[in-house]
């Protein structure tokens, strides 16, 4: 009878697998940035009722409307903002304040404070702003990184009073997934971030904007610099300067503004290098004024970030290119955008008209 009975190694075998298993998972879920809480709110889902077309513009505005050239005289006298300093080797960081995430970079950038202008205290929203209704572009996204990539791509914004959120997601499928949000107030002329977060497909990260200083994740404060913006605000918030004429496009000109991340803050200037025609899926032909990135002067890594904004929609980013090296980079062009029928209460119609 005895030699009749299995031998129960095969099963403690099994078992002790299983085990592990549950153990991995278990590990790769506390681990996954789902665990960690988001420090959003987000805001409730825009209606979109209508899709933009090209507007055809005779010219390029060489000025304000009167009513933006009376918003810059005040905020010429309520907001004085001085030049942008040139480019200038940025110094280290201290020793963090308390000791990093696991998942997140110790070394913060960080401008020389005494070269920075740090920002003011926020200003009130007035009645009757500029800026756009609620907007949903829609992107084709292509890219390589050991081999060919193809996907999808969203940049969203809306407004709920002085509160804003501007979306950026990108995704390729099961490979790879990319969520930007940024939060935070409403000005007649400029965005005040407050809290941007971005999320991969393994970590996420955060960073918080106060009216003085910059707080990251690592406990490091660090000075705001004046019109400091995150990698998603700044789409929105260049072209309400490019669509109100606060900062007229040219060829030949150069836009400066500082972006903060979760990894530190640094001074980006972009030549407006051409007016090009782009090709996209549904909208046909755009002219587009192409922003290319100036080197840093401390950089991070080999990150390079390319802009388009066209004329005929609004001046919204109809191509964003992100490159990491010439065998690295993603490239989003406009497919489809959507808009609400019109603005939040109490703002006025969008600056550039869209064909309903």
């Amino acid at each position: 009878m005895a030699g009749s009975q299995k031998s129960p190694g095969p099963l403690i075998a099994v078992l002790t697998l299983a085990v592990l298993l549950l153990h991995w998972a278990a590990l790769a879920w506390l681990s996954s940035p789902w665990f960690e809480p988001s420090v959003l709110r987000p805001l409730a889902a825009p209606l979109f009722t209508r899709t933009l077309t090209p507007v055809f513009i005779v010219a390029a505005p060489k000025q304000a409307t009167s009513a933006l050239r009376k918003l810059r005289r005040s905020r010429a006298t309520q907001e004085p903002v001085a030049e942008l300093p040139p480019i200038e080797p940025v110094a280290q960081l201290p020793e963090p304040m308390a000791a990093p995430a696991p998942d997140v970079a110790t070394e913060v950038i960080v401008p020389d404070p005494t070269q920075v202008e740090v920002a003011s205290d926020p200003v009130p929203v007035e009645t009757g702003d500029t800026w756009p209704a609620d907007t949903r572009l829609s992107y084709k996204a292509g890219g390589f990184f050991r081999g060919r990539l193809l996907g999808d791509a969203q940049v969203q914004w809306q407004r709920d009073g002085e509160r804003y959120q501007v979306q950026l997601a990108v995704s390729f499928g099961w490979f790879a997934h990319l969520n930007m949000t940024s939060q935070g107030r409403v000005t007649p002329t400029q965005l005040l971030p407050e809290v941007f977060e971005e999320e991969t497909t393994t970590a996420r990260r955060h960073l918080r904007f106060t009216p003085q200083e910059l707080v990251f994740m690592n406990g490091s404060h660090l000075p705001r610099p004046q019109g400091a913006q995150d990698s998603a605000s700044q789409f929105v918030a260049l072209s309400h300067q490019f669509a109100t004429a606060l900062t007229p496009p040219a060829v030949g000109q150069i836009v400066q503004f500082w972006l903060a991340r979760p990894g530190g803050v640094d001074l980006w200037t972009y030549d407006v290098v051409d007016l090009e025609s782009l090709e996209t899926p549904r909208l046909g032909t755009v002219q587009a004024f192409h922003l290319k990135p100036r080197p840093l002067a401390n950089p991070r890594g080999p990150i390079t970030a390319e802009m388009w904004f066209a004329p005929a929609l609004q001046y919204l980013p109809v191509r964003i290119k992100v490159s990491l090296s010439d065998e690295a980079w993603v490239d989003l062009v406009v497919d489809k955008i959507e808009q609400s029928v019109a603005p939040p209460a109490g703002a006025s119609a969008p600056a550039r008209p869209a064909t309903e």
